[in-house]
């Protein structure tokens, strides 16, 4: 009778992880665009991202593919702030920056990005007293949220040169955290017989930063985790800089993120659009007499 009752529960527990199992998969698809990429979301991106306007054609279909879809699966929810059109792009594009090479990749732990209209601390509180951060990857009862500020997500992508760009550092949070643990090692985009040498590197920048000997941001000197962020800041925005100055980290982030930056950013500025300018959708025209009048 014991080995019934033994048998029986082990059915029970195999049937419950196979249903909780199809409901995790069902849970977790992305829904794909159906609809064309909106014709003033191609605006500001080109007057906004100079990583989008360093793309061929082909990628650019490709960058508007992520865009969109990200912003049919993730919410951007505004706290004591308006959220518009062009905060919404921002935030798709510091997504898929960093994984741009990688077409199947979906931030399956992240459902909600919290802008907040500036700085806020710990507590979350916008006013008052030791509001210093910028941007925050949700944990615990935040779980799935991520909070950056409003102000700071469009001073990094407006000041192109000071290798800094928050929500990008943000994202490559959520990117490190994929396999489980934030801890700098982004294992799933990793090869192993890179992971020593890696982790040897960080901690010889560290060391770098302490003793005065580095044009790297200080903050990256605070552990492992958030030196991976603030040079995959660096990376993205300054991708020739850290090649001529840190020439074995500028390869290896090259490894990680699959991208050749310092051949690809070969436009380092972005302006407004004008009605006689070609448009950006690359037909040939007029922007007035194509997506404009669209």
């Amino acid at each position: 009778m014991e080995n019934i009752y033994a048998l029986l529960f082990i059915v029970f527990v195999v049937i419950v992880f196979i249903y909780a199992g199809k409901k995790f998969n069902r849970n977790n698809v992305w829904k794909k665009p159906v609809k064309p990429f909106p014709v003033s979301w191609r605006k500001t991106l080109f007057e906004n991202v100079v990583f989008y306007n360093n793309l061929n054609h082909e990628e650019k279909h490709q960058f508007e593919f992520k865009i969109h879809e990200f912003l049919i699966n993730c919410r951007i929810t505004g706290v004591e702030t308006d959220v518009d059109e062009k905060d919404r792009v921002l935030v798709a594009a510091s997504a898929i920056i960093p994984i741009f090479a990688f077409p199947n990749w979906q931030y399956f732990n992240l459902n909600e990005v919290l802008l907040y209209p500036g700085l806020f601390n710990q507590k979350f509180n916008t006013d008052g007293e030791k509001r210093s951060i910028a941007g925050m990857v949700g944990t615990g009862y935040m779980e799935g949220k991520m909070i950056l500020s409003k102000r700071a997500l469009h001073h990094g992508f407006r000041n192109e040169t000071d290798k800094k760009n928050t929500a990008i550092h943000e994202f490559v949070h959520l990117i490190d955290k994929a396999d489980g643990n934030i801890d700098g090692i982004p294992a799933l985009l990793l090869e192993k017989q890179y992971t020593i040498p890696w982790i040897d590197l960080i901690q010889k920048k560290i060391e770098e930063i302490y003793d005065g000997e580095s044009d790297i941001n200080p903050y990256g000197a605070t552990n492992k985790t958030e030196f991976f962020a603030v040079i995959s800041e660096y990376f993205f925005e300054r991708p020739k800089l850290l090649k001529q100055k840190h020439p074995k980290i500028y390869t290896l982030l090259e490894e990680i993120f699959d991208q050749k930056m310092a051949r690809k950013l070969k436009r380092t500025s972005n302006r407004e659009i004008n009605r006689n300018d070609p448009c950006p959708c690359e037909s040939g025209k007029k922007y007035k007499k194509c997506c404009e009048k669209t």
